[in-house]
């Protein structure tokens, strides 16, 4: 999963911390053989982390690009060092950890809800 760092493969596109959740989300409900039917809950709560990463964790206009959340063009070896050595980097930081935090969320309410 650590290719999915600096927007998916350094090119500043998807955060990588929300690409990782929506993967776990689809491991979790997605169907396990082309018989079965994708369980709906995979797409509400896939929804769910999306939204709320835009609003309560990012803010910045509801942007999912790591490019603008970050502000570094990963392809600028200069930049990406700037970023690693200053403050960004703790807010990126802080997004990966309130982006985890969210998706426990949802994982343990999908699974008290079963019980």
């Amino acid at each position: 999963m650590g290719a999915f760092g600096g927007g998916l493969g350094g090119y500043g596109e998807v955060c990588g911390a929300l690409a990782g959740a929506l993967a776990v989300i689809g491991l979790r409900y997605s169907r396990a053989s082309a018989g079965e039917k994708e369980n709906p809950k995979m797409w509400s709560d896939a929804q769910e982390m999306v939204r709320r990463f835009r609003d309560e964790i990012v803010g910045q206009g509801g942007t999912i690009a790591c490019r603008d959340i970050a502000r570094v063009d990963w392809t600028n070896r200069d930049e990406v060092r700037a970023f690693y050595r200053g403050e960004r980097v703790q807010k990126c930081i802080g997004i990966v950890g309130a982006t985890a935090d969210v998706l426990g969320e949802l994982l343990e309410r999908d699974f008290f809800t079963i019980l």
